[in-house]
């Protein structure tokens, strides 16, 4: 493991997000964001409207940006996000998850929840010197965000779709 479990599932989550902006719009509706939501388990209130859809995609481009800047830039996104969303980190334990830290209450908008969780991973990231492992799909016609978290930092694609078609083409392109 390179960071902490939560921290971890938080990246991973931010990617998801970002990604839903990529190609066609895969978070248009609010049964699309009903089931991010459910897929990576963010807890809290939820409001189920229109405007609540409007506002978490509106924080995909913010976030997105974390996978396309150096350090000092990811530092000041990180820190604007934490202050706008004015973060307040707190113990918490829940749904069978051992002690982990939320920094949003229960009650704040998902949007907001979202962006401190990210916000807060990314802190993690930051601060263990461990930027590089924020990738962007290697793909020659994908755009997609991942989190490296393979132990010799090897991964270059989203998926495995894109790993495997990538490996296909180049293939056939050997064969000639």
């Amino acid at each position: 493991m390179v960071f902490a479990h939560d921290t971890e599932i938080a990246l991973a989550a931010a990617a998801a997000l970002v990604n839903t902006a990529h190609g066609t719009d895969d978070l248009s509706t609010v049964a699309a964001l009903d089931e991010l939501v459910a897929a990576w388990g963010w807890t809290g209130s939820r409001r189920h409207t229109a405007a609540e859809l409007g506002e978490v995609q509106a924080l995909r481009p913010r976030l997105q940006r974390l996978w396309h800047v150096d350090e000092p830039e990811a530092v000041a996104l990180v820190n604007e996000l934490l202050r706008d969303f004015r973060a307040l980190p707190q113990l918490v334990k829940h749904d069978g998850w051992d002690y982990h830290v939320h920094a949003a209450p229960p009650d704040a908008p998902l949007s907001a929840r979202m962006a401190v969780e990210a916000a807060m991973a990314m802190v993690d990231v930051i601060r263990m010197n461990e930027l590089d492992r924020l990738r962007v799909c290697a793909a020659s016609d994908c755009d997609d965000v991942h989190v490296d978290l393979s132990k010799n930092r090897s991964r270059q694609y989203c998926t495995t779709r894109c790993s495997n078609r990538m490996n296909v083409a180049a293939f056939r392109a050997r064969r000639g």
